[in-house]
């Protein structure tokens, strides 16, 4: 079943993430979506959850109200997409960082140039949306990365760290150690996505930020697998 309810208080990204963060935590709730331009949330949930139950997981500077009735959750709503519409912004980039890689190195092909330019444009584009919003992106990045939950002020530096690794891979300064932090960091986030997986959890994915709102998917998981495999190609080849 889905309930839409009226969410008063948001100033900001950061307050819709901080609100969508709060509201996808309570119990019987399978997915919460909040939108900051409509001052709603739209939450699909197991069993009927009571609106004080729902005001007790926010923070005072918020307000929720029911503003309509549910409906099952089979029923097409306005704003349902599907996952690849939904995906379409992180296939778009995908797509612009793949060939622009290409584009730098065809007239003189190297598949390792080529790996390092990709890894590279991926690590400074993602960080540039991620930087969009730097005070909203944590609280998403925290839903699911295992070490930004355990400590809060690494999802403040994230951001920061893929353009130093993007500047690194682009410039091949000490290219064997942003392989290998790739690696560590990359690894670490693929576990929590994973584990979201598993457990069919609904939050959105902070790899673009919060500027584009993406869902946690197969996707996501295989856009870090692409980047961990090359990490390992390219150390097997500076060290073999």
């Amino acid at each position: 079943m889905k309930q839409t309810y009226t969410v008063t208080g948001m100033t900001c990204n950061g307050c819709r993430t901080s609100v969508e963060a709060a509201l996808n935590q309570i119990p019987d709730v399978i997915k919460a979506s909040v939108s900051l331009e409509d001052s709603q949330a739209v939450i699909e949930m197991s069993k009927y959850i009571s609106n004080k139950s729902l005001q007790n997981a926010l923070s005072d500077k918020y307000k929720i109200s029911e503003k309509s009735i549910f409906q099952n959750s089979e029923s097409p709503t306005i704003n349902d997409k599907n996952e690849i519409q939904q995906l379409f912004p992180l296939f778009l980039i995908f797509g612009y960082i793949s060939t622009a890689s290409f584009l730098i190195n065809y007239k003189a092909w190297n598949t390792s140039n080529f790996m390092l330019d990709f890894m590279g444009l991926f690590y400074i584009v993602f960080s540039f949306f991620k930087l969009l919003d730097l005070k909203g992106f944590p609280d998403s990045f925290r839903m699911y990365d295992p070490l930004a939950k355990v400590l809060p002020w690494y999802a403040w530096v994230y951001p920061f760290i893929e353009a130093v690794l993007g500047l690194m891979f682009l410039m091949r300064i000490e290219v064997s150690v942003a392989l290998v932090l790739t690696l560590i960091i990359l690894g670490i986030t693929t576990v929590g996505i994973v584990k979201s997986l598993l457990n069919k959890k609904a939050i959105s994915c902070a790899c673009l930020g919060t500027a584009l709102k993406l869902p946690m998917t197969k996707a996501t998981f295989i856009e870090n697998s692409i980047m961990i495999v090359m990490a390992i190609i390219m150390l097997i080849k500076i060290t073999g």
